[in-house]
C-alpha cells in the first residue's frame, strides 16, 4: 500500500496554495458570492488549542464545500486585538501592548496557516492598528452626529480588580466577565450608545436563520413588556411620580411606592432633611450588591429607606409612603408601585412594617394579608376595587388602563429592559474616544480630518481607576495645539466591542484608505452568508453588531439592515467533562498530534467527536483510528484495483455523495467521516475505478484538504481540487431495490423481512408469515386483520 507522509505532503500543498494565490478572492467575480465568516480571535501569546481548532477547522471545511458548489467564497480572518490581556501583560512585563500584540498576531497567523485554512490574508484586519481604529472612531462620530452617542453621570458597573466600568452585558451575573471579580456600582460620567432606540428593531429576527435559543436569549435580554404608566402626585404637590407597571389591576392594593437608588429624585427628596444620612448610607450598601442580589426574593436581602415623602394613590385617594429600595432598578421609570400581590413588595413591607392589603382572591371574597405568609400572586376576582370589583383581574386590565387614561392618571405604554450600551473604559489599550472639551467643559467631536485620533504612547499602564491617557503629556499638548489653549481630550477609551461591532464591513474593503468601506462593494457582499462562533456572544457582540449595522443602514451608509444572515454556534470541547482553561491546567495543545499525524487527521478526529453544534469531551485514544483510515484512503486512491461488482460500486458511491452532501449541509461532519470509512472498507473488498476515485477525493476535500489535493494529483489532475465541482448523485442509483420492514403482531415488532420495494401486498404478507419469529405468534390465534404500508410496516392482528 502507498505510504502517506502527512508532514511532507501538507507542507508541499500549503506552499503551492500560497504560491498560486489560490485563496485570493476576486471580489468582482460574476460567480454567486458566499461570505463565510468565523468570529475573529483575540491574539493571545498562547498556541492554538483544541477549542480554536474545533471552531476554525469545520468552518473552513464549510467554506471549501461552498467553493466546490460553485460559489465565489470570501473567507477572511482578522484579530480582535484591543483589550485587557495585552494591557495586563504590559503591566507585568513593561512590554508595550502594541509590541506584544503584533508579535502575537504574526504568531497566530502562522498557526492558522498551518491548519490549512483558506484565509485570504490580503484582506485581514487588526483592530488595534490605527488604520482600523481610525474607522471605529468614525463609527462613533456617525452615531454622535445622529444623537445616538451621549455622555451622562450615572451609577455604572465597576470592577475593582480591572479598575474599569463594564456594560450590563459584561456583568450579567454580578461578576466581571473578564476576571470573575464581584461587580459593584459607582457614579461616573460615561459615554453611552443609544441601543435602546433600536430595541423594537432588534426584537425582529424574522429574516434570520439563527438558532432558536439565541433568538430567545436576545428577546429576553431586550425584555419587552406592555403595561402602563400611572401618575402618583406627591402629597405636597412638588412632584409627580410615574410608576411603570404591567399590573394596573392591583392599583387599589398599593400601600407604598419604591424608587430606584439611582434615581435623581432620591437626592432631591432627602437633601438637607433628617433622612439624608440614612438614605446615603443605605444607598452605599445597595451599590455593593449585584443586580441579582438586589432583585432576588428573600426578606433578608431587602434593603431600603424612607424618603420623607408621601404620594396619593390616584385610584382611591389614599396617602402612601415613598421609599428607596434595592429591588427597584432603573427599568421603566425607576419608580415602582408596591402592593401585597408581589412577593418582593410583600417581603419589603414586612421588614419595614408597612401595612398591606389584598384586592384579589379566588372567589372575590375579602382576604387579609395578616393571614398569609406570602404574597397572593394568583389570578382571581377583584374586590375593594371600585367599579372593577367582581371582575376577573385579567379581564379588568385593559379596562383599568382605559379608565386611567380617561381620568388623565395614566397611559398605556411599552417598556424594554434593555439599557443603553455603556462604551467608556478607564483602561489604556483601546481606541480613544474621539471627543475633546473646550475650556468650559463642553464636549466637541474630533473632526474626521484628525482621525485616527491616535492613542498616546507616553503613559503608565497601571490601573488606578482613572484612564492612563489622563497622564499623557503628549495627548494634552496635541489637543491644545489643534484646538486651542485650555482644551482637553476625552481620556477614556472605547469598549472593545465597538471595534468588533462592524469589522465584517471592513474585510471586503481593507485596501481603502479614505473610507471605512465602500457601499457598493459591501452591498454586493453582505450580509454575511454564514457566521460561526460561540453562543456566549448572544447578548453582547451579536446584539451590538446588529445595532451598529442597523444604525449605519438608517444613515444610508449601507443598504442592508442585518449583518449576519445565517448563524451557527459550535459546541464546546471539554476535557474530562470540564471546560478547558489555563487555570485548570487542562488545555489540550494540538501540536504533538499534528506533528505525529498531520493537520488533516487532527481536523477529522475533532469532527468525528460528534455533531459540530454539540461539541464533545476530548479523548485522544481514537486518533490512531483516523490515522489508519487516512492511510487506507490514500491506498485506495493511489493504487489501481479490479472492480468485482460495478453496479454495487455505483450504488454505494452515489449513496455516499448524497449522504456526505446532506450531512455537510447540516454541519454533521462526524457522520460524513463515518460514511467515508464505511465506503473505503467496501471498496477495499470490491475494488474501485479511476473515475470513482476522483469522485471520492472530491468528497473528502472539505474535510481533509491536503489529503485530497495529493490524491487529486496522483490521479493525474493538474489544477487544484478546490477549483473542481462538487459531485452530484444519480437519483435512480440512491433508491434501494429492497427494503427491510418490521413485522408487528398485535402492535409488537416480532421480526424483520427484506422485500422488494415494489412487492405487492399479497407477496409481502406471505413473506412475513414465513418468518419463523413471526409465524409462532400467528399460530396463537386467528388472524383477524392484515396491515401493509409499503416501505414502512407489515402487521397482523391475532385473536
Amino acid at each position: 500500500m502507498a505510504s502517506y507522509d502527512a508532514s511532507e505532503i501538507e507542507s508541499k500543498w500549503r506552499k503551492k496554495w500560497t504560491d498560486s494565490k489560490l485563496y485570493e478572492v476576486d471580489l468582482n467575480s460574476d460567480k454567486p458570492k458566499y461570505y463565510n465568516l468565523v468570529m475573529f480571535p483575540y491574539p493571545s501569546g498562547d498556541k492554538l488549542h483544541v477549542g480554536h481548532w474545533y471552531n476554525y477547522a469545520p468552518a473552513d471545511s464549510w467554506g471549501r464545500y461552498m467553493r466546490m458548489k460553485g460559489h465565489n467564497v470570501f473567507q477572511p480572518m482578522g484579530f480582535d486585538s484591543f483589550g485587557l490581556p495585552a494591557e495586563n501583560y504590559a503591566i507585568k512585563s513593561g512590554v508595550h501592548p502594541r509590541e506584544s500584540t503584533l508579535k502575537n498576531v504574526e504568531h497566530m497567523k502562522k498557526q492558522l496557516s498551518d491548519m490549512g485554512a483558506m484565509y485570504d490574508w490580503d484582506k485581514s484586519v487588526t483592530t488595534s492598528e490605527p488604520d482600523y481604529y481610525r474607522w471605529s472612531q468614525w463609527v462613533f462620530l456617525q452615531l454622535y452626529g445622529k444623537d445616538l452617542a451621549y455622555k451622562k453621570t450615572a451609577p455604572v458597573n465597576w470592577c475593582d480588580s480591572c479598575q474599569t466600568v463594564l456594560a450590563n452585558e459584561q456583568a450579567q451575573d454580578g461578576t466581571c466577565e473578564r476576571c470573575d471579580s464581584e461587580v459593584t456600582k459607582k457614579d461616573l460620567a460615561q459615554w453611552f450608545f443609544k441601543i435602546r432606540d433600536y430595541a423594537e428593531d432588534l426584537l425582529n429576527h424574522d429574516d434570520l436563520d439563527w438558532p432558536e435559543k439565541t433568538v430567545l436569549m436576545q428577546k429576553n435580554w431586550i425584555g419587552k413588556s406592555e403595561g402602563c404608566d400611572i401618575d402618583f402626585k406627591l402629597e405636597d404637590g412638588s412632584e409627580t411620580l410615574t410608576c411603570y407597571t404591567t399590573r394596573p389591576d392591583t392599583l387599589f392594593s398599593v400601600t407604598f411606592i419604591v424608587v430606584a437608588p439611582e434615581h435623581p429624585l432620591v437626592d432631591k427628596f432627602v437633601e438637607g432633611t433628617e433622612y439624608e444620612d440614612e438614605v446615603k448610607k443605605m444607598r452605599e450598601k445597595i451599590y455593593n450588591q449585584t443586580d441579582i442580589e438586589r432583585t432576588s426574593e428573600g426578606g433578608k436581602d431587602k434593603l431600603g429607606a424612607f424618603l420623607g415623602k408621601y404620594a396619593i394613590n390616584p385610584a382611591n385617594g389614599e396617602k402612601v409612603p415613598v421609599y428607596m429600595a434595592n429591588f427597584a432598578l432603573m427599568y421603566g421609570t425607576g419608580v415602582v408601585m408596591a402592593d401585597a400581590h408581589d412577593q418582593r413588595d410583600f417581603e419589603f413591607a414586612h421588614k419595614y412594617d408597612i401595612p398591606l392589603k389584598f384586592v384579589i382572591s379566588e372567589d372575590g371574597k375579602e382576604i387579609d394579608p395578616k393571614d398569609f405568609d406570602e404574597a397572593y400572586v394568583e389570578d382571581g376576582m377583584l374586590f375593594n376595587s371600585g367599579e372593577f370589583s367582581g371582575m376577573n383581574n385579567r379581564e379588568a386590565l385593559p379596562k383599568m388602563i382605559k379608565w386611567l387614561e380617561e381620568n388623565k392618571n395614566g397611559r398605556a405604554t411599552i417598556n424594554y429592559r434593555l439599557r443603553d450600551w455603556l462604551i467608556s473604559r478607564q483602561r489604556y489599550w483601546g481606541a480613544p474616544i474621539p471627543v475633546v472639551y473646550d475650556p468650559e467643559g463642553n464636549p466637541h467631536p474630533v473632526p474626521e480630518e484628525h482621525l485616527p485620533w491616535m492613542l498616546p504612547t507616553d503613559v503608565e499602564f497601571k490601573p488606578t481607576g482613572e484612564s492612563p491617557l489622563a497622564a499623557s503629556k503628549e495627548f494634552i499638548e496635541r489637543t491644545e495645539k489643534i484646538f486651542g489653549k485650555g482644551w482637553r481630550p476625552e481620556v477614556d477609551t472605547m469598549d472593545t466591542f465597538v471595534c468588533s461591532s462592524w469589522y465584517y464591513l471592513r474585510y471586503p474593503c481593507t485596501t481603502m484608505e479614505d473610507m471605512p468601506f465602500d457601499k457598493k462593494v459591501d452591498d454586493k457582499w453582505l450580509p454575511v452568508d454564514m457566521y460561526i462562533g460561540g453562543p456566549e456572544h448572544a447578548c453582547m457582540h451579536l446584539l451590538y453588531a446588529r445595532f451598529i449595522n442597523m444604525a449605519l443602514h438608517d444613515m444610508g451608509h449601507i443598504g442592508f439592515k442585518e449583518p449576519f444572515k445565517k448563524l451557527v454556534h459550535q459546541g464546546m470541547v471539554t476535557k474530562d467533562g470540564a471546560k478547558m482553561s489555563k487555570s485548570k491546567g487542562n488545555v489540550v495543545s494540538p501540536d504533538e498530534f499534528i506533528e505525529k499525524y498531520g493537520s488533516d487527521v487532527f481536523r477529522m478526529y475533532l469532527m468525528f467527536m460528534g455533531p459540530f453544534t454539540d461539541g464533545g469531551d476530548w479523548n485522544d485514544k481514537g486518533i490512531t483510528g483516523i490515522a489508519r483510515f487516512v492511510d487506507r484512503f490514500f491506498g485506495v486512491v493511489s493504487e489501481k484495483s479490479e472492480v468485482k461488482d460495478s453496479k454495487a460500486l455505483a450504488k454505494a458511491l452515489n449513496k455516499l455523495i448524497k449522504k456526505v452532501s446532506a450531512d455537510i449541509e447540516r454541519f454533521q461532519f462526524n457522520t460524513c467521516v463515518a460514511a467515508m470509512m464505511e465506503f473505503v472498507n467496501f471498496v477495499m473488498k470490491n475494488g474501485i475505478d479511476d473515475e470513482s476515485r476522483k469522485v471520492l477525493v472530491r468528497l473528502i476535500a472539505p474535510l481533509a484538504p491536503h489529503l485530497a489535493e495529493e490524491g487529486w494529483s496522483v490521479l493525474g489532475e493538474k489544477d487544484s481540487i478546490f477549483n473542481s465541482q462538487w459531485p452530484e448523485y444519480d437519483e435512480k442509483l440512491v433508491v434501494d431495490d429492497t427494503v427491510v420492514l418490521g413485522v408487528q403482531v398485535n402492535g409488537k415488532v416480532r421480526g424483520e423481512v427484506e422485500i422488494g420495494v415494489h412487492t405487492s401486498q399479497e407477496n409481502a404478507l406471505e413473506i412475513a408469515r414465513l418468518n419463523p419469529n413471526v409465524s409462532k405468534y400467528l399460530e396463537e390465534g386467528k388472524v383477524v386483520k392484515e396491515i401493509y404500508v409499503p416501505g414502512k410496516i407489515i402487521g397482523f392482528v391475532v385473536k
